[in-house]
């Protein structure tokens, strides 16, 4: 079984997304081992790329400060290869199309694996798009993590058939980034996916509190929270590392109170 299907069988999960690299190589590293160690169940690390399309200012800033200070997709395996010297918590790439046809497909799945990463999640490439990348992930052991949007409808179960660790349920429409209200009819999309197949969803883009994680995670398998974590990551830089501790111990107890 793998680490991310362990993770879901015992309890609400909580997913904590970060830039790699942002504000430096060292500072991820730290932040990535602390946010395991204050309840972060699953990391995403987000590989710099310069036209993240699906990323509002908050993360695609994070990704300009990332490749400013020199980081590098090698960089990022190195990285990880470290942190599994320490960590068990499930880590999946978050990156687009481009950085990886660039590596080669077949090399960036083998460093994935090699490195210990469990999962990526490619959000520009459709699902009726991803023929030999998802060959190669499976090739590799390597979970290709499928999405869902509130627009997806008559998709959603011939998604939800085919996919890998868990499905990531967008909350909204546009681009991620912390929003005061989610309005969306999350749990008709998770009916939709329950209706096919039992894997395990869990909903992000726009959860910021607590609150919004706990009401997340009672329709679905968890909370996912990134553009929250990456703002304190801009604030604070070197220093961050508590203050996202802190925040991931309040985020995590919002989910498991679901």
């Amino acid at each position: 079984m793998s680490r991310i299907s362990k993770v879901f069988e015992k309890e609400k999960v909580f997913i904590a997304f970060i830039t790699g690299g942002d504000p430096n190589i060292e500072t991820s590293y730290e932040l990535i081992r602390t946010m395991a160690a204050s309840g972060a169940d699953i990391i995403e690390i987000g590989i710099p790329f310069s036209d993240p399309i699906a990323e509002g200012p908050v993360i695609q800033e994070a990704s300009l400060r990332a490749l400013n200070a020199g980081t590098t997709t090698d960089l990022l395996f190195d990285m990880v290869k470290r942190l599994r010297e320490e960590i068990d918590t499930p880590l999946v790439f978050m990156t687009y199309a481009n950085p990886i046809y660039v590596y080669g497909t077949e090399r960036f799945m083998e460093k994935c694996a090699d490195s210990g990463i469990d999962g990526v999640i490619v959000p520009d490439v459709p699902f009726e798009e991803k023929g030999e990348l998802g060959d190669q992930c499976r090739e590799c052991g390597v979970d290709l993590i499928s999405m869902i949007a509130p627009t997806s409808k008559k998709r959603i179960e011939m998604i939800a058939k085919e996919a890998e660790g868990f499905i990531y349920c967008v909350s909204s429409l546009g681009v991620t980034g912390v929003r005061s209200e989610i309005d969306t009819d999350i749990g008709t999309m998770i009916k939709h996916v329950k209706a096919v197949t039992d894997i395990p969803c869990a909903v992000g883009f726009g959860i910021a509190t607590p609150e919004q994680a706990e009401k997340m995670a009672m329709v679905s398998d968890g909370a996912i929270v990134g553009s929250a974590i990456v703002k304190l990551v801009a604030e604070h830089g070197k220093d961050a590392v508590s203050y996202v501790a802190d925040y991931v111990k309040s985020m995590k107890a919002g989910v498991m109170r679901a």
